[in-house]
Protein backbone atom coordinates (compact mmCIF):
# COMPACT_ATOMS: atom_id res chain seq x y z
CA UNK A 1 0.00 0.00 0.00
CA UNK A 2 1.65 3.62 -1.32
CA UNK A 3 1.24 5.62 1.89
CA UNK A 4 3.77 8.92 1.41
CA UNK A 5 2.34 10.82 4.14
CA UNK A 6 3.26 9.22 6.79
CA UNK A 7 4.80 10.68 9.94
CA UNK A 8 8.42 11.17 9.10
CA UNK A 9 8.46 10.48 5.52
CA UNK A 10 9.64 12.62 2.52
CA UNK A 11 12.97 14.74 1.98
CA UNK A 12 15.24 16.21 4.85
CA UNK A 13 14.24 12.63 7.57
CA UNK A 14 17.60 11.54 8.34
CA UNK A 15 19.00 15.37 8.72
CA UNK A 16 15.50 16.14 11.09
CA UNK A 17 15.83 12.29 12.84
CA UNK A 18 19.61 13.11 13.67
CA UNK A 19 18.77 16.25 15.41
CA UNK A 20 15.84 14.64 17.32
CA UNK A 21 17.09 11.70 19.00
CA UNK A 22 20.12 11.58 20.87
CA UNK A 23 23.07 9.76 20.00
CA UNK A 24 21.82 8.02 16.88
CA UNK A 25 24.83 6.63 15.24
CA UNK A 26 25.73 5.22 18.61
CA UNK A 27 22.16 4.02 18.50
CA UNK A 28 22.43 2.29 15.28
CA UNK A 29 25.88 0.79 16.37
CA UNK A 30 24.67 -0.43 19.72
CA UNK A 31 21.60 -2.01 17.97
CA UNK A 32 24.26 -4.05 15.76
CA UNK A 33 26.00 -4.90 18.45
CA UNK A 34 22.76 -6.13 20.83
CA UNK A 35 21.28 -8.62 17.46
CA UNK A 36 25.28 -9.68 16.78
CA UNK A 37 25.25 -11.30 20.48
CA UNK A 38 22.43 -14.24 19.06
CA UNK A 39 22.55 -13.47 14.76
CA UNK A 40 24.99 -16.23 13.11
CA UNK A 41 26.90 -15.64 10.22
CA UNK A 42 25.05 -15.28 6.63
CA UNK A 43 21.81 -14.53 9.15
CA UNK A 44 18.41 -12.89 7.74
CA UNK A 45 17.50 -9.74 10.16
CA UNK A 46 13.83 -8.08 10.02
CA UNK A 47 13.87 -4.50 9.49
CA UNK A 48 10.45 -2.52 10.85
CA UNK A 49 9.98 0.72 9.74
CA UNK A 50 13.02 0.40 7.33
CA UNK A 51 12.17 3.75 5.03
CA UNK A 52 14.68 6.19 4.95
CA UNK A 53 17.68 3.44 5.38
CA UNK A 54 19.61 4.98 8.25
CA UNK A 55 19.74 1.79 10.27
CA UNK A 56 19.87 -0.55 7.24
CA UNK A 57 22.82 1.32 6.00
CA UNK A 58 24.67 1.23 9.37
CA UNK A 59 23.79 -2.20 9.22
CA UNK A 60 24.44 -3.59 6.20
CA UNK A 61 27.83 -1.70 6.50
CA UNK A 62 28.65 -3.50 10.16
CA UNK A 63 27.61 -6.89 9.28
CA UNK A 64 28.45 -7.83 5.45
CA UNK A 65 27.66 -11.51 6.11
CA UNK A 66 24.24 -10.56 7.11
CA UNK A 67 21.01 -10.16 4.64
CA UNK A 68 17.98 -8.18 5.41
CA UNK A 69 14.55 -7.77 4.77
CA UNK A 70 12.71 -4.02 5.41
CA UNK A 71 9.47 -3.18 5.33
CA UNK A 72 7.90 0.09 5.13
CA UNK A 73 4.37 1.15 3.70
CA UNK A 74 6.00 4.71 1.91
CA UNK A 75 6.98 4.15 -1.12
CA UNK A 76 8.95 7.62 -0.74
CA UNK A 77 10.87 6.61 2.02
CA UNK A 78 11.46 2.88 0.62
CA UNK A 79 13.18 5.41 -2.21
CA UNK A 80 15.78 7.21 -0.26
CA UNK A 81 16.41 3.69 1.17
CA UNK A 82 17.74 2.21 -2.24
CA UNK A 83 19.53 5.55 -2.85
CA UNK A 84 20.74 5.49 0.99
CA UNK A 85 21.93 1.68 0.72
CA UNK A 86 24.00 2.06 -2.76
CA UNK A 87 25.79 -1.11 -3.53
CA UNK A 88 24.63 -3.29 -0.18
CA UNK A 89 21.66 -3.26 -1.90
CA UNK A 90 22.38 -6.64 -3.13
CA UNK A 91 21.93 -8.10 0.56
CA UNK A 92 18.40 -6.12 0.78
CA UNK A 93 15.23 -6.64 0.18
CA UNK A 94 12.58 -4.01 0.52
CA UNK A 95 8.75 -4.12 0.77
CA UNK A 96 6.19 -1.51 0.71
CA UNK A 97 3.81 -2.19 3.29
CA UNK A 98 3.13 -2.52 7.00
CA UNK A 99 4.17 -5.34 9.10
CA UNK A 100 1.84 -7.95 7.16
CA UNK A 101 4.01 -7.29 3.62
CA UNK A 102 6.81 -8.43 5.51
CA UNK A 103 8.42 -11.98 4.44
CA UNK A 104 7.39 -14.61 6.88
CA UNK A 105 11.23 -15.80 7.65
CA UNK A 106 12.03 -17.24 9.91
CA UNK A 107 14.47 -14.09 10.91
CA UNK A 108 17.67 -14.66 13.02
CA UNK A 109 16.94 -11.08 14.43
CA UNK A 110 14.41 -7.89 13.77
CA UNK A 111 14.36 -4.05 14.99
CA UNK A 112 11.63 -1.92 14.89
CA UNK A 113 12.99 1.65 15.41
CA UNK A 114 10.99 4.93 15.63
CA UNK A 115 8.00 3.14 14.82
CA UNK A 116 5.94 1.84 17.56
CA UNK A 117 5.27 4.76 18.93
CA UNK A 118 2.74 5.34 15.86
CA UNK A 119 0.62 2.80 16.25
CA UNK A 120 -2.68 2.40 18.71
CA UNK A 121 -1.86 0.06 21.80
CA UNK A 122 -4.12 -2.96 20.38
CA UNK A 123 -2.55 -2.47 16.88
CA UNK A 124 1.49 -2.39 18.26
CA UNK A 125 0.38 -5.29 20.19
CA UNK A 126 -0.51 -7.37 17.01
CA UNK A 127 2.53 -6.05 15.43
CA UNK A 128 4.76 -7.24 17.70
CA UNK A 129 2.95 -10.27 18.09
CA UNK A 130 3.62 -10.98 13.81
CA UNK A 131 7.05 -10.03 14.24
CA UNK A 132 7.86 -12.59 16.67
CA UNK A 133 5.73 -15.00 14.51
CA UNK A 134 8.59 -13.94 12.15
CA UNK A 135 11.34 -15.12 14.68
CA UNK A 136 13.30 -17.77 15.09
CA UNK A 137 12.93 -19.10 19.19
CA UNK A 138 16.30 -17.64 20.94
CA UNK A 139 15.96 -14.72 17.48
CA UNK A 140 16.57 -11.27 19.20
CA UNK A 141 14.14 -8.17 19.04
CA UNK A 142 15.33 -4.19 19.03
CA UNK A 143 12.71 -1.93 19.40
CA UNK A 144 13.01 1.71 20.10
CA UNK A 145 10.48 4.68 20.13
CA UNK A 146 9.02 7.36 22.55
CA UNK A 147 7.64 6.24 25.24
CA UNK A 148 7.51 8.40 28.78
CA UNK A 149 4.82 9.15 31.71
CA UNK A 150 1.48 10.39 30.04
CA UNK A 151 -0.02 12.38 32.62
CA UNK A 152 -0.23 15.64 31.54
CA UNK A 153 2.48 17.30 33.68
CA UNK A 154 4.65 14.60 33.00
CA UNK A 155 4.04 14.12 29.17
CA UNK A 156 4.52 18.37 28.84
CA UNK A 157 7.97 18.36 30.82
CA UNK A 158 9.45 15.61 28.85
CA UNK A 159 8.30 16.72 25.51
CA UNK A 160 9.46 19.97 26.37
CA UNK A 161 12.96 18.05 27.04
CA UNK A 162 13.13 16.44 23.87
CA UNK A 163 12.32 19.71 22.15
CA UNK A 164 15.16 21.71 23.75
CA UNK A 165 17.41 19.24 22.78
CA UNK A 166 16.28 19.56 18.87
CA UNK A 167 16.66 23.12 19.25
CA UNK A 168 20.58 22.47 20.50
CA UNK A 169 21.29 20.85 17.51
CA UNK A 170 20.09 23.83 15.38
CA UNK A 171 16.95 22.66 14.63
CA UNK A 172 14.18 25.74 14.14
CA UNK A 173 12.30 26.93 17.05
CA UNK A 174 9.10 27.07 14.70
CA UNK A 175 9.75 23.30 14.07
CA UNK A 176 10.57 22.08 17.54
CA UNK A 177 7.24 24.05 19.01
CA UNK A 178 5.06 22.55 15.76
CA UNK A 179 6.54 19.36 16.32
CA UNK A 180 5.96 19.29 20.03
CA UNK A 181 2.25 20.35 18.97
CA UNK A 182 1.94 17.39 16.57
CA UNK A 183 3.20 14.67 19.20
CA UNK A 184 1.66 15.55 22.03
CA UNK A 185 -1.84 15.44 20.16
CA UNK A 186 -1.74 12.43 17.63
CA UNK A 187 1.23 10.27 19.04
CA UNK A 188 -0.19 7.50 21.16
CA UNK A 189 2.45 7.40 23.49
CA UNK A 190 2.83 5.02 26.30
CA UNK A 191 4.88 4.43 29.48
CA UNK A 192 7.75 1.83 29.62
CA UNK A 193 5.90 -0.22 31.82
CA UNK A 194 3.08 -0.90 29.39
CA UNK A 195 5.93 -0.72 26.70
CA UNK A 196 7.76 -3.70 28.25
CA UNK A 197 4.13 -5.33 29.58
CA UNK A 198 3.33 -5.68 25.53
CA UNK A 199 6.49 -7.11 24.69
CA UNK A 200 5.87 -9.77 27.59
CA UNK A 201 2.69 -10.42 25.95
CA UNK A 202 3.86 -11.23 22.59
CA UNK A 203 5.91 -14.23 23.54
CA UNK A 204 9.37 -12.02 24.30
CA UNK A 205 11.10 -12.64 27.11
CA UNK A 206 14.49 -10.99 28.67
CA UNK A 207 13.44 -7.56 28.24
CA UNK A 208 16.38 -5.49 28.82
CA UNK A 209 16.14 -1.63 28.47
CA UNK A 210 19.44 -0.63 26.68
CA UNK A 211 18.80 2.93 25.68
CA UNK A 212 16.92 6.06 27.06
CA UNK A 213 17.58 9.41 26.12
CA UNK A 214 14.60 12.25 27.00
CA UNK A 215 11.30 10.82 25.55
CA UNK A 216 12.97 7.68 24.00
CA UNK A 217 13.44 4.30 25.20
CA UNK A 218 14.83 1.08 23.90
CA UNK A 219 14.88 -2.00 24.45
CA UNK A 220 16.38 -5.78 23.43
CA UNK A 221 14.27 -8.91 23.85
CA UNK A 222 14.05 -12.13 23.13
CA UNK A 223 11.55 -13.94 20.96
CA UNK A 224 10.52 -16.96 23.60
Amino acid sequence: MQNNTIPGAGAGYADRVSRQVPGLDDLHQMVGLLLAERVPEGGRVLVVGAGGGMELAALAAAYPSWFFDGVDPSALMLAQARERLGPAMARVRLHEGYIDASPEGPFDGATCLLTLHFLPEAERRRTLRVIGQRLKPGAPLVTMHHSFPTSDQEKDKWLARNAAFAASRGMPSIQTVSSLAAMKQSLPVLTPAQDEALLRDAGFTEIDLFYAAFTFKGWVSIKA
